[in-house]
């Protein structure tokens, strides 16, 4: 594995600027703006603790960057339209930028992983983990690169910048002014009730769906599971059931999808080894084990649309009143 260089400590030691001193945790009656600085702190911060372990070549430092990255993706469009301004989509951009660097690596993971599980003595397959093994290490010396690089120091200043004091919190605009007002437990009510109604929708087609539209679905999912936990701090003792019992069948269905997309992008990996291995994709094709988790999803599916909607007396009253 590639060692990181002696910048790598300074671009993983950094972290957001303080800027505006903010609330411990979410509250109901929280402004939206307020709201979505502590959920995007947060995840830029998770983001940044892992910097270090993934340069060092460490798969689970890799693993938990990616999700807190997502679970930052997923904040940005949360709070749409209200963060909708100029720098949005340059910021967007970065942040998918890095999330493809960090993908690669992270199948070629999940795909040695499947290998090394069904590899037992066999000396072909032995020799087929040497070409997966030197395929990682190349990703690697890229991503480590990546993540020690000036455009990898621009994103995390650039990211904190605009959380902090972007255009979308300085916009005049009556519209603007109501979104950053609006109280947080209004807007995630509404944004979970939509969003759990379009997946729902959407996963009632799964069988029929094809393997990148099943991927589309599984990104619905994502969303909602990760936006779900990011709202933890509001829901009350009493409706901590409810969400339970809603996270268990989107985890469960995350679960699966996750599994048919590993296997897809085990194939596309194994194709470009197909000269030296021939045989590298056949492991990934498997009709049982695809059948059988498609209907692990769709009974996912069917039980989270008995699960009882998300209500307002969900959250917890604001004890305190926002600093």
């Amino acid at each position: 594995m590639a060692r990181p260089s002696t910048n790598s400590t300074m671009l993983g030691s950094a972290r957001p600027a303080a800027g505006r001193r903010l609330p411990g945790r979410l509250s109901a009656g929280m402004a939206c703006d307020t709201a979505f600085r502590i959920i995007a702190r947060r995840h830029l911060a998770a983001v940044l603790a892992q910097h270090d372990g993934t340069c060092r070549g460490d798969p689970e430092a890799l693993h938990q960057i990616r999700i807190a990255l997502t679970h930052l993706r997923t904040a940005i469009r949360f709070f749409s339209p209200m963060v909708d301004d100029a720098l949005r989509p340059k910021v967007w951009t970065e942040l998918k930028w890095l999330n493809s660097q960090l993908g690669m690596v992270r199948d070629l993971d999940v795909a040695i992983e499947r290998v090394v599980v069904e590899a037992g003595d066999e000396l072909a397959v032995i020799a087929e983990l040497q070409h997966w093994d030197e395929k990682r290490a190349e990703s690697h010396r890229l991503l480590a690169r990546a993540l020690q690089s000036v455009r990898y120091r621009r994103l995390v200043e650039q990211t904190t910048s605009w959380i902090d004091s972007g255009p979308w919190s300085t916009r005049r605009s009556k519209e603007a002014i109501r979104l950053r007002r609006c109280p947080l437990a209004d807007h995630a009510m509404a944004q979970l009730i939509e969003w759990k109604r379009t997946l729902l929708k959407k996963a009632r087609k799964l069988r029929k769906l094809d393997v990148e539209r099943r991927h589309k679905l599984r990104i619905l999912n994502k969303r909602l599971t990760y936006s779900i936990e990011s709202l933890e701090d509001l829901f009350a003792d009493k409706s901590l059931t409810k969400q339970k019992s809603i996270l268990k069948q989107l985890r469960r269905a995350q679960k699966s999808l996750g599994q048919l997309n590993d296997d897809a992008r085990g194939q596309t990996l194994a194709a470009s080894l197909n000269e030296a291995v021939p045989e590298a994709g056949i492991r990934f094709l498997d009709r049982k084990r695809e059948k059988k988790l498609l209907r692990t999803a769709s009974t996912a599916y069917r039980k989270l649309e008995k699960t009882k909607p998300f209500r307002a007396s969900d959250l917890t009253p604001d004890l305190d009143p926002e600093d």
